[in-house]
């Protein structure tokens, strides 16, 4: 984590950064695996189950948006460290409630609401601190690295690792998420550096104002505007098919268990792939083609699941998809950091999240619903038509030049939020 001459390299402040943020990955992936095992130990009401997946997603809703203005008004390697030490306590709180077998269902949703929301803000934070630690020339590698820590951690240890652990014993994974935020908090204690984008002024302006500015800003700028906006909208349908995967995958792969998990395998495979040598293959190709060939495997992922009944076609569409996606968090991550001024970073960021956050809730909800009405390749069907939709529509806005020019200007500055909005 080294590579390059002095001063255009990854450094140690970057390598306590991703070491925090692998093992945050790694005990959040735990603690998502355990929650609903624990809750169903306890219940059969679908409705209580599925309260888990709401509880999940509504702080990104309800949070997202003012912890971008959080972000932006406060030193944000303190703000994480904050986060991560919150979260120690409630979860401590939980594991000790479990042990003594004093844990309901209610406070185990109210911890995992708390956590989430942490998460919200830290990932916000996180985001904007990595251009104050990482050389411009490098933000491909550094994200790349950091999705591919995430990745392994979270969707391929954390997965058997939680559910081994919880046979043990109800408490341990939370026990051990706890742990691996309290590790988290003093790795990234220990990163060295100014991480506030401004003085702390008097006298500021209210939160909806300065979400204003950042959300002014994001819509000024096209490039960034459209590649959030597809964020948004393809999260839409890339939810709505996953939601009934399961039923593709039964009903007209003939898959078991095991076979409907190879499928996710393929998927988080091809993601590690891509955040390995995501930077090189940014570099080969350059973002421009990135981008638009993402978009034709976006589509082609949807025809592969609409039409198709073989399970290996099925399974390399995933992994192909697997690649572009991590290849397409790395350009949209590295195009933020280096266009965004410092003071914006953590709502533009924010505004990201929250959009992101939306499609997958919309989505969640419209992939039973067209499935139910029109069949179980309607969601598919609908992806495709919409993918082929945005790739006529956009296809210009990601040309070499416009890309060309965002990687070589520098970083803009921005003394005042509310001058940034064109």
């Amino acid at each position: 984590m080294t590579t390059g001459t002095a001063g255009d390299r990854l450094d140690g402040r970057f390598a306590r950064l991703w070491a925090a943020s692998t093992m945050s990955a790694l005990g959040s992936g735990m603690a998502t695996v355990a929650a609903p095992l624990y809750v169903a130990s306890r219940t059969d009401d679908p409705l209580v189950v599925a309260a888990g997946a709401a509880v999940g997603w509504l702080p990104w809703l309800l949070f997202a948006l003012p912890g971008g203005v959080l972000v932006d008004r406060v030193d944000r390697r303190r703000l994480m460290v904050v986060i991560d030490w919150v979260r120690v306590a409630v979860l401590a709180v939980l594991a000790a409630a479990m042990v003594v077998d004093r844990a309901g269902i209610v406070l185990l949703y109210a911890v995992l609401f708390v956590v989430n929301t942490g998460e919200v803000v830290f990932r916000t934070a996180a985001q904007a601190v990595v251009p104050v630690v990482v050389p411009r020339s490098r933000l491909e590698r550094a994200n790349g690295w950091l999705g591919g820590g995430t990745q392994v951690m979270q969707n391929m240890v954390a997965g058997p690792l939680g559910g081994l652990l919880f046979v043990l014993a109800a408490a341990i994974p939370f026990a051990v998420n706890a742990g691996t935020y309290a590790l988290s908090a003093v790795l990234v204690g220990l990163v060295a550096g100014s991480f506030r984008t401004g003085p702390d002024r008097g006298g500021r302006r209210s939160v909806r104002a300065e979400v204003a500015d950042g959300f002014r800003w994001l819509l000024g700028h096209r490039l960034l505007r459209t590649m959030t906006l597809l964020i948004g909208l393809l999260n839409v349908t890339l939810t709505a098919a996953l939601a009934v995967l399961v039923l593709l995958a039964t009903d007209r792969l003939g898959l078991g268990s095991v076979g409907y998990g190879a499928l996710f395998t393929c998927l988080a495979v091809g993601g590690l792939l891509g955040a390995a040598a995501g930077d090189r293959l940014v570099a080969a190709i350059t973002a421009t083609w990135t981008v638009r060939v993402g978009l034709l495997i976006e589509a082609g992922l949807h025809l592969a699941l609409a039409a198709s009944r073989s399970a290996v076609v099925v399974g390399v569409a995933l992994f192909a998809f697997g690649v572009h996606s991590s290849l397409w968090n790395i350009v949209a991550n590295s195009l933020r950091q280096r266009l965004t001024p410092p003071a914006l970073l953590g709502r533009v960021g924010s505004t990201t999240l929250f959009l992101a956050a939306g499609g997958n809730c919309v989505g969640a909800l419209l992939g039973g619903v067209v499935a139910g009405r029109f069949g179980i390749t309607a969601p598919y069907w609908v992806g495709f038509v919409v993918a082929v939709a945005v790739i006529v529509a956009t296809w210009r806005v990601f040309d070499r030049a416009t890309v060309a020019a965002a990687y070589a200007d520098p970083a803009p500055d921005a003394p005042e939020p509310a001058a940034t909005a064109r």
